[in-house]
This record gives C-alpha cells, structure tokens and sequence, in this order.
C-alpha cells in the first residue's frame, strides 16, 4: 500500500501532538519496517526543515531530514502537480498539491490529521487513527 502521509501527520509525530502523536509514530515504524509504503511530497521536506530548525535547531533539521530521506520515498512536485493543483476544488493550495501529487503518482491514499481539508478526494483519506487499523499494525 502506498501512502503518502500530509506534512502534519510527520509533524504530530515529531512534536507527539495530541491527539495523534504516538499513532503517527506509530505509523512511521510501519514505514520503516516495509508494512506500507510511505511517502512524502517534495514540497513538505523544505517545509518540514523550515520549521524543525525554528522550532530546534539547524543540526537537529539536518538529522531529522536525512532519517526522513532514508525512511520515505518522495512524491516529486512537478509542473503537472502544480498546474493539476490549481485547478482542482480544494480549499487550501498546499492540500491540493500534496492530493495532486499523491494521485499523479499512483499513491492509493494519504494519511493525514485534517481528513475534512480532502474531502473532493478521489483517493482514499485516512486519519492516522483510521490507517493504523486498515495495516492492523500493532507494534
């Protein structure tokens, strides 16, 4: 199953944000040991640096980065994402490229913590909650 998990997802696991922390972590380790697999918008790695060094520091972005490079495949944002993403009905534009990119490579769904912003979806949307119990991983 591939999946590619919306930048919040990582981010509730790396800060352990309520109420899907633990769930999210959980299902990193399900990427990890090849259960599904996981990827991630190009997009959301220069995002996810931006705010893991704000938040800590430059090394500690550097570190998390290079583990999440080796863990998750990454789901190129390209011309065609970009111009299929702007002219679809989301809402938010940065929803509508992760969904874009996502479809456009073949991923059978996202993970994420706001299902609500995917609901034009035409790939399968889960909560991490929802995820963890279609794999029936238990760690």
């Amino acid at each position: 199953m591939n999946i590619l998990f919306d930048i919040n997802v990582i981010l509730d696991s790396l800060l352990d944000r309520k109420p899907y922390g633990h769930i999210a972590a959980l299902l990193i380790n399900a990427v990890e040991e090849s259960i599904i697999n996981g990827f991630l918008s190009a997009d959301s790695i220069t995002t996810l640096f931006y705010l893991i060094q704000k938040v800590k520091n430059k090394q500690q972005a550097k570190d998390t980065i290079k583990l999440l490079l080796d863990i998750f495949e990454i789901s190129p944002v390209n011309r065609a994402v970009l111009q299929d993403a702007i002219n679809i009905d989301f809402n938010d534009f940065e929803d509508a490229v992760v969904y874009q990119s996502a479809f456009l490579n073949n991923c059978d769904g996202i993970v994420t913590s706001n299902t609500k912003d995917f609901k034009k979806s035409k790939i399968n949307i889960y909560n991490p909650k929802e995820l963890l119990n279609a794999i029936k991983y238990k760690q």
